[in-house]
């Protein structure tokens, strides 16, 4: 079973969260995870702001072991745990091609 490459409080984990924010802020991206009831589930997401509706604070703190982000298929926000991701996918291709 391999590593979880966002899990924890190392220079790797800190380095892959920023990875995956960077690049959901940069595109679409297609993430794959276990869901609490412990059933997979794939998700096309995004955190580009083209797509984001207007929103305003929940006044929550925030969680550092979830990321919240918008669900393109669903059209609003979900939320997925750093340490239930499977697999991550998205294309290299610029979507104004």
């Amino acid at each position: 079973m391999s590593k979880n490459v966002f899990v924890g409080d190392t220079e790797d984990a800190k380095l892959g969260r920023k990875w995956l924010t960077d690049l959901l802020i940069e595109r679409p991206v297609e993430i794959v995870f276990t869901k609490k009831d412990g059933t997979e589930r794939i998700m096309k997401c995004t955190l580009q702001e083209k797509y984001l509706p207007e929103t305003v604070g929940t006044g929550k703190p925030k969680n550092e072991d979830v990321l919240a982000v918008f669900d393109l298929e669903n059209d609003g926000w979900r939320s997925f745990r750093w340490d239930s991701i499977k697999q991550v996918n998205f294309s290299l291709e610029s979507e104004n091609a």
